[in-house]
């Protein structure tokens, strides 16, 4: 199941774990990635809690979390190839993993036409 948020961050889900990154549209907002600064194994995360900063050529922001749960894995390669964000945001450019604490909050949020949809808007 892949969702997305109007923040702009995606959330796969397979089985009990959850993959989060941003979408190929705000990597192509942010510009050139030169650096994310990720959340610590372990931490409990709010619904649109704070999971990463991104900085780029253009400005920093930051990242969402786009359901509430429990960091379980960071993509520690993105610390000398942040890059990789803008090169495969939706695959190798994933930020962190995460259980999710309540599949509800998934409800909430965009499918993949949706998003579509969404963006096109914008």
């Amino acid at each position: 199941m892949l969702k997305f948020s109007k923040d702009h961050e995606w959330i796969r889900v397979e089985g009990d774990t959850a993959t989060v990154g941003i979408s190929d549209y705000a990597q192509k907002q942010l510009g050139d990635v030169v650096f994310v600064e990720l959340p610590q194994v372990g931490d409990e995360i709010d619904a649109n809690g704070e999971i990463a900063v991104v900085e780029s050529v253009k400005a920093a922001s930051e990242v969402y979390a786009p359901v509430a749960g429990e960091v379980t894995a960071i993509n520690g390669a993105l610390e000398g190839a942040p890059e990789t964000v803008n090169a495969a945001p939706m695959g190798e450019g994933w930020f962190i993993k995460m259980s999710i604490s309540d599949a509800s909050d998934l409800d909430a949020l965009m499918d993949e036409a949706a998003y579509k949809d969404y963006c096109e808007g914008l």
